[in-house]
C-alpha cells in the first residue's frame, strides 16, 4: 500500500489551520499541525514530513525563523509558505532562503493543490533510494549529450534527477555550451516527455511578437489579427516550455509571465477568458541573471519562480578530457555532409585542439571541426587544417597563426584574407557556400577579399 504523503501545517489562526487539516485530509494526505515556528520546529526535529505548509506571519516566531531553523536542520523538506498579498516582499525573502514556492492569501484551492502536488513530487525525487537512482541512470537517454569528464558525468547525474520532477529548471552556463541540449534531455526523460515541447528565443522575437507567441490573441484584437492565434502556453499545455536567453526579456513581459506561472492560466490578447494552464518551463541564459537583477534589469521574484532548480552547464575548459570524444563526433558527422572520407586527427593536432582555450565552447569546436574537414585533403586532419587557432599556452585568443614562406609577421586583415581564400577554393570558388562555412555573410567576404595592403 502506498505511503501517504505527510503534511505539516503551521498556523497560529486555529479555525484557519482547522480548515486546512480538514481540506489536505479531503485530498488523501496525512496531516499534522503546529501552532507556532519553534512548535513547528520541534516536530520537524521529531517527524520526517514530506512537507510544510507554513503561514509567514505569526505572533511568537515567524514563518522567515522558523525557515531558517527548519532549512538547517534538514534542508531537503519542502517550504510552502502562506502571505498576504502586501507581504509579498517578505515572500520573496522566503524563496532566497530556501522556501519550495508561496501562495497569496486568500487562498486559491486549485493553486494550492497543484502546488503542493509539485511539492510533494519533488520531495519524493529528494528521498528516493538509491537502487531507484540507479536503474533511472541505466536507462538514462543523452539525447546525443557527449562526454565522460567528471563535469560532465556530475551534470548527467543532476539532469536525471531533475528530470523526473516537475519543478522548474534555470539553465546557467556560457555560450555554445549546451543548454539546450541540456534541456532536451531533462524533458524527453521526464513524465511529460510525451507531450508538447516548446521552444522560444527570448533575444530572437521582438517584445511586441513575443507577448503573442507567449500567450496567443483573439482575432481583431490588433491590425494583422484576422484569426484568434494560441500561444505557446496553451499549445504546450501538460507538457513544457524552453525560455532560452531568457536574460534578454524585456521588464514588462518578465511582469506578465511571472503573472501567468502565479495564476497559472493565460489571457490572449484582446481577449476576456481566462485559460488555465499545466507547464513546466525550462529555462535558460548566459547572463549573470543576480547582477541583472541588481541593475534594475531582471525582476527579484521571478528569478525564484523560475529558479526552483539550477543546473550549470559547464565550459569546455571544464572538460578538456572530452575534445577527443567531441573531435571523433564531429569528425563522422561532418564527413558525412561533405562526402569526406577523413579517417582521423594525428596526434599533434589533436593536443593543438585540447590547449587552445575555446571561448565559444562546444560550438566553435563544431564549427573549427567542420572547417577542418573542408580545407583537408589527406586522410587525416593535421595542424595545418586549423591554422588559425592559437596552439599556444595562454587564454588570449589569436584569430590566426598563419605566417608567410619567409616567416614575416603579417597584419590580422591579411591572416583573414589567406584563410577566405583558401576556404574558396575548397569550396570551387563558391563564395555563398564560404560565407556559410566561415560564418559570415556574403558582404563581409567580399570586404575582407578587397582588402589591399
Amino acid at each position: 500500500m502506498k505511503k501517504k504523503i505527510s503534511i505539516l501545517v503551521v498556523d497560529d489562526d486555529s479555525a484557519h489551520r482547522i480548515m486546512l487539516k480538514t481540506l489536505l485530509e479531503t485530498w488523501g494526505y496525512a496531516v499534522f499541525e503546529a501552532d507556532d515556528g519553534s512548535t513547528a520546529f520541534e516536530k520537524v526535529k521529531q517527524k520526517a514530513f514530506d512537507l510544510i505548509l507554513m503561514d509567514i506571519k505569526m505572533l511568537k516566531v515567524s514563518g522567515i525563523e522558523a525557515l531558517d531553523m527548519i532549512k538547517n536542520f534538514n534542508p531537503s523538506i519542502p517550504v510552502i509558505i502562506m502571505t498576504a498579498y502586501s507581504s509579498v516582499e517578505t515572500a520573496v525573502k522566503a524563496l532566497k532562503k530556501g522556501a519550495y514556492d508561496y501562495i497569496t492569501k486568500p487562498l486559491d484551492f486549485d493553486k494550492l493543490k497543484i502546488t503542493i502536488k509539485k511539492a510533494a513530487e519533488h520531495a519524493y525525487l529528494k528521498t528516493e533510494n538509491q537502487a531507484l537512482k540507479k536503474r533511472i541512470a541505466e536507462s538514462f537517454d543523452h539525447q546525443n549529450i557527449i562526454g565522460k569528464s567528471e563535469a560532465m558525468i556530475k551534470l548527467m547525474e543532476a539532469a536525471a534527477q531533475i528530470a523526473y520532477s516537475e519543478a522548474d529548471v534555470l539553465i546557467t552556463g556560457e555560450s555554445g555550451t549546451g543548454k539546450e541540449l541540456i534541456g532536451n534531455v531533462i524533458h524527453y526523460n521526464g513524465s511529460r516527455k510525451n507531450n508538447p515541447f516548446i521552444k522560444i528565443n527570448c533575444a530572437a522575437i521582438p517584445e511586441t511578437l513575443l507577448e503573442a507567441e507567449l500567450f496567443g490573441y483573439v482575432k481583431g484584437s490588433f491590425t494583422g489579427a484576422i484569426k484568434d492565434k494560441k500561444g505557446v502556453f496553451l499549445l504546450a499545455n501538460r507538457g513544457a516550455i524552453f525560455l532560452d536567453e531568457l536574460g534578454e526579456m524585456p521588464l514588462i513581459m518578465q511582469a506578465k509571465l511571472l503573472r501567468v506561472i502565479q495564476e497559472r492560466e493565460t489571457t490572449p490578447i484582446g481577449g476576456e477568458k481566462s485559460y488555465s494552464v499545466d507547464v513546466r518551463i525550462i529555462s535558460a541564459t548566459n547572463k549573470n541573471l543576480l547582477s541583472l537583477i541588481k541593475k534594475g534589469e531582471f525582476r527579484e521574484d521571478l528569478y525564484y519562480r523560475l529558479n526552483v532548480v539550477e543546473i550549470k552547464a559547464p565550459s569546455l575548459k571544464k572538460r578538456e578530457g572530452d575534445i577527443p570524444l567531441l573531435t571523433r563526433h564531429f569528425l563522422k558527422t561532418f564527413n558525412k555532409k561533405n562526402k569526406k572520407s577523413i579517417k582521423g586527427i594525428t596526434p599533434e593536432a589533436m593536443d593543438m585542439l585540447i590547449k587552445y582555450n575555446w571561448p565559444g565552447n562546444v560550438r566553435e569546436l563544431m564549427n573549427a571541426i567542420e572547417r577542418g574537414v573542408v580545407l583537408s585533403s589527406g586522410d587525416y586532419m593535421d595542424k595545418s587544417s586549423f591554422s588559425w587557432l592559437n596552439s599556444g599556452a595562454g587564454d588570449e585568443r589569436q584569430t590566426s597563426n598563419i605566417q608567410n614562406n619567409d616567416k614575416k609577421n603579417i597584419s590580422l586583415k591579411e591572416a583573414e584574407k589567406r584563410i577566405i581564400i583558401k576556404t574558396l577554393e575548397a569550396c570551387g570558388d563558391n563564395k555563398t557556400k564560404a560565407a556559410k562555412l566561415l560564418r559570415i555573410t556574403r558582404k563581409t567576404l567580399n570586404s575582407k577579399l578587397n582588402y589591399k595592403n
